[in-house]
């Protein structure tokens, strides 16, 4: 046999090298091939979402944006936020690299997902999700886990001892779940962990604090607000040494405050309040990255550790509602990062530190409710940053500072209840910034401003000295929903001026000098829900204008020099509290006030009669006197001669009109949105002022029919009264316009187009048959219109809880399902529409307020909101948020439950501080609830609103929840 050739030899050796070479690369390959087959799997599985359309089979799944991948091998997946709703299969643990999974922010139900077998799974986020049932037993076979986040589901039962195996965990989240067990001291053993969080889980069996937590020498972040801790906090966390941030409020732990927490080096946040603590504050403080106290809420007494003025790094110190005595240490005052101090609501007495403001950028003082005494300091806005000044409730005197009236920042000025003198700053009255006064209960004497700042919306200067008539020029108060002027010396006629506020809601001048005659021109008052003008001179009848005011609930005329017949149309007016007694009023009083609810309303008004207690009975018909009968023979030529004059001026009104439509109409622009079958005409030939449904200061709205069918729009018009509108503000106004236009939600009401002109602009909306949820919950409580033909019966809680569920979903939608995050800025139950079926649709977004608010640059990040509706941060940021909304919802949630108005507090408090005082008193939550829907098989379940109204108007926004949790806790109502 011959040798084969040389050459051939070669090739073989080189092709057995080629061989060998690709082995590596074809396994690569084939592992490749198996990972993108499980994953591809994995999303049938899920449903095929429209969110994964990048994952397919012709592309490497390293390439997909949802996967990692390490040495070409897949070792992560992301599925944060994709709409899923099916389960999590158990064949993705077939990936055997996966370290790491995240399904966040969706909508999978179910138990605990089949992952156990990922046995090199570090890193698992499960949060915001619909888990149920317990966590695994067996959890402890993730030994390798190192995150583990379950925050907002419906997991229940006991927290398994189990955790206590994954000895590799830094990072531990349960907040937000429905256990109703015990927490294992087996937490305890994670001796690498550094981030516990815990908070609401309210179901949680009653424990005491484990003193073995103090041996998680690593811990930096612990969080168990609102998990039923009793007992007191244990020695142990003095040896937490890296601790950076400490939550345990809203618990029920008393006894003191551990001496060495306040000693611990690193850390940065304290927040004990909501909880029983007593005793001192630690007078030795060594922790000086300290950034941010809150002791709050507790029963802690003693002095203010001068302590707490080395702290040189501290920018926030809550110590209101305790028991503290002594006064604020001058130290504090010189803390040169200190923006907020809130020690209201304690014992504190002496003269405030007049170093206050000169070195820090002080932007929110609170010291009311305590016994200081002495001047203002002169310089608290030093540092031209103080946008809140409360200190009501106390004995200080003297003259405000002049300064305060020069403070450009200011937003909210309250020192009512205390001993102030002289004339208030000039500065004040016309502040651009600052949005509510409260002087009252004061000795302040001097006489009304004829300007008033732009802002401003709620003036308080009750029981004063202050003397003159309400200049003529208090038109120019465009703004603003309060005027309490009470108990002064304030004297001469009421002027039409005032008649001309278009949001005034709130208008009390009892106990003054005024006399003369009411204005007939009152009927403009469209938004007054209580008007006061006991204790005056005034004479004169009663306007019937008075009776047609659409949400006039309060009325107290008494003490006066009225005189007249009680007119017929209160009888219709039927307000919730109504007093005309002591006056010189006479004839009958209306039959439908002839009942035990006005029995005190009419008395000492000696020629009135009536069938009602305080009144004497009527007598027989009388003749009536020559001077009467001619009066009736007069009246129908007097009436046939006002007809035809009155059908001349519309004649020529409609003619004039008419000739005008064409020029008219070239002048308005038309801007579709969406998909209508209507014109432009059709909506301008309809605009008319009989369909006129509502009306505030920022436009009115109209319900208008088109193609001559039953089919209607709703129509908010704009009026601008700056014709030379700046560009940039309209070209906002169109960008936003168009966002709107472009959501398509449930939960939101259609904004089908705009149609502009130089003095107005139409927003067209689908039309919302039964209108606003405020009308439906409150106006029983308020004087409804006579012509009104809508009837409000009272809400049952199953719609109550739809409506809540609607409006949580709209909020939802527009805060983290947008491309663009779209902050509301003005949630309240009237901007909650209802269609025929009681479907709730969020509407309103801001746009009228940003082109009718004149003053601002044209951003509306600037725009207040709704009074009784505001986060209580808006005093310290000009920035609106998604916080914010949520706040103002936590509003809504509470009217719900509690059937009272968003502004229905005491003299100074409204419906959130009002339901907060509730709870810190220790009054059953049954007592606050509406007692006309109240039934038993509902109690848990407004009980439970209620809390979460709470949560969503907690003071700290960190602490209130976003609202796809809303979403979560409302979901499982009612299941």
């Amino acid at each position: 046999m011959s040798k084969p050739p040389f050459s051939f030899a070669l090739a073989l050796l080189l092709n057995l090298f080629m061989f060998l070479s690709l082995q590596p690369f074809q396994v690569i390959s084939q592992s490749f091939n198996t990972e993108r087959s499980i994953l591809l799997e994995l999303k049938l599985r899920l449903g095929n979402p429209h969110s994964l359309q990048s994952w397919n089979s012709s592309s490497s799944p390293c390439d997909w944006p949802e996967i990692t991948c390490a040495h070409n091998k897949v070792t992560g997946i992301s599925l944060h936020n994709k709409n899923i709703t099916e389960k999590i299969p158990a064949t993705i643990c077939d990936l055997h690299n996966l370290k790491s999974l995240d399904v966040s922010n969706n909508y999978i139900s179910g138990e605990f997902p089949r992952i156990l077998n990922c046995s090199k799974l570090e890193y698992l986020v499960l949060s915001q999700n619909y888990f149920v049932g317990p966590i695994p037993a067996d959890i402890g076979q993730l030994s390798r886990l190192r995150h583990l986040d379950i925050t907002t589901n419906n997991y229940s039962g006991d927290i398994p001892a189990a955790i206590g195996r994954l000895r590799e965990l830094r990072y531990l989240s349960l907040v937000q779940n429905e256990f109703n067990g015990t927490w294992p001291v087996e937490i305890c053993n994670l001796s690498n962990l550094e981030h516990l969080a815990m908070a609401y889980n309210d179901k949680l069996l009653h424990s005491t604090i484990p003193k073995e937590l103090g041996a998680l020498n690593k811990l930096k972040f612990l969080w168990m607000t609102d998990t039923n801790l009793i007992g007191g906090i244990p020695g142990s966390f003095n040896n937490l040494s890296r601790l950076e941030h400490l939550d345990l409020s809203f618990n029920n732990l008393n006894g003191s405050i551990p001496g060495g927490m306040l000693k611990l080096n690193n850390l940065a946040n304290l927040y004990l309040y909501n909880n029983r603590l007593s005793g001192h504050i630690p007078w030795r403080i060594e922790s000086f990255n300290l950034i941010d106290i809150d002791l709050s809420s507790n029963s802690l007494i003693g002095s203010i550790p001068e302590g707490l003025g080395k702290l040189q790094n501290l920018t926030s110190l809550s110590l209101f509602w305790n028991r503290l005595s002594g006064v604020v240490p001058p130290i504090i005052a010189l803390i040169p990062s200190l923006k907020i101090l809130r020690v209201f609501r304690n014992r504190l007495g002496g003269a405030l530190p007049s170093e206050l403001g000169i070195l820090s950028n002080l932007e929110v003082l609170d010291i009311s409710e305590n016994q200081l005494s002495g001047p203002m300091p002169q310089h608290l806005c030093a540092r031209g940053t103080l946008f809140a000044l409360i200190a009501s409730s106390n004995k200080l005197s003297g003259q405000v500072p002049k300064s305060l009236g020069d403070c450009g920042s200011l937003l909210i000025l309250q020192l009512f209840n205390n001993s102030f003198s002289g004339e208030i700053p000039s500065g004040l009255w016309a502040s651009s910034n600052l949005t509510s006064l409260m002087l009252n209960n004061n000795l302040f004497s001097g006489k009304l401003p004829g300007k008033l700042g732009s802002n401003l919306l709620s003036v308080e200067i009750s029981n004063n000295r202050l003397s003159g008539p309400i200049p003529v020029g208090i038109s120019s108060w465009v703004n603003i929903k309060e005027f309490k002027a009470s108990n002064n010396l304030l004297s001469g006629k009421i002027p039409v001026a005032l008649t001309s506020l278009p949001s005034l809601s709130t208008l009390l001048l009892d106990g003054n000098q005024f006399s003369g005659q009411l204005p007939s021109e009152i009927y403009t008052w469209n938004s007054l829900t209580t008007l006061n003008f006991a204790r005056n001179q005034f004479s004169g009848p009663i306007p019937k204008a008075i009776c047609s005011l659409p949400r006039l609930a309060f009325l107290d005329l008494s003490e006066n020099q009225f005189s007249g017949q009680v007119p017929s149309e209160l009888g219709h007016f039927n307000p919730n509290s109504l007093n005309l007694s002591s006056n010189n009023l006479s004839g009958k009083i209306p039959h439908q006030l002839e009942k035990w609810d006005y029995e005190n309303s009419f008395s000492n008004n000696p020629k009135l009669c009536g069938n009602i207690p305080t009144l004497k009975r009527c007598s027989g018909s009388h003749k009536l006197p020559t001077k009467y009968l001619a009066m009736i023979i007069a009246f129908p030529i007097v009436g046939f001669v006002v007809i035809m004059s009155l059908c001349t001026f519309f004649m020529v009104r409609y003619y004039i009109k008419e000739k005008g439509r064409e020029n008219l109409a070239t002048r308005w622009k038309f801007t579709a949105y969406q998909k209508f079958n209507f014109t432009e005409d059709d909506i301008l030939s309809n605009l008319k002022e009989d369909s006129l449904i509502g009306k505030g200061g920022s436009g009115m709205v109209y319900r208008v029919p088109i193609n001559n069918s039953r089919e209607c729009v709703a129509v908010k018009r704009i009026l601008i009264n700056d014709r030379k509108l700046d560009k940039n503000l309209e070209k906002q106004f169109t960008a936003e316009a168009q966002i709107l236009g472009s959501i398509r939600h449930a939960n939101i009401v259609k904004m089908l187009c705009t149609i502009s002109s130089e003095s107005s602009k139409l927003l067209v909306y689908e039309y919302m048959e039964n209108q606003s949820l405020d009308k439906w919950l409150h106006s029983k409580k308020r004087a409804s219109s006579s012509t009104s033909s809508t009837q409000y019966a009272v809400l049952d809680w199953p719609k109550r809880r739809q409506i809540a569920i609607g409006a949580a979903q709209g909020l939802r939608y527009m805060h983290e399902d947008c491309y663009n995050s779209i902050i509301h800025r003005d949630v309240k139950s009237s901007n909650i529409l209802l269609d025929s079926q009681f479907k709730a649709k969020i509407a309103d977004f801001g746009l009228a307020k940003m082109l009718t608010k004149q003053e601002e640059s044209g951003t509306t990040s600037d725009l207040l909101g709704s009074f009784g509706y505001i986060a209580p941060e808006r005093v310290y940021t000009r920035k609106a948020n998604e916080k914010m909304d949520v706040y103002s919802y936590g509003v809504v949630l509470l009217e719900l439950t509690t059937g009272r108005e968003a502004i229905e507090g005491n003299e100074n408090k409204n419906l959130a501080e009002w339901a907060w005082k509730h709870l810190e008193d220790e009054k059953p939550i049954e007592e606050a609830l509406d007692g006309e829907i109240m039934e038993q098989c509902y109690r848990e379940e407004m009980i439970r609103v209620f809390k979460l109204g709470l949560r969503c108007t907690g003071k700290e926004p960190s602490a209130r929840p976003h609202m796809k949790e809303v979403v979560s806790i409302l979901g499982r109502l009612g299941h």
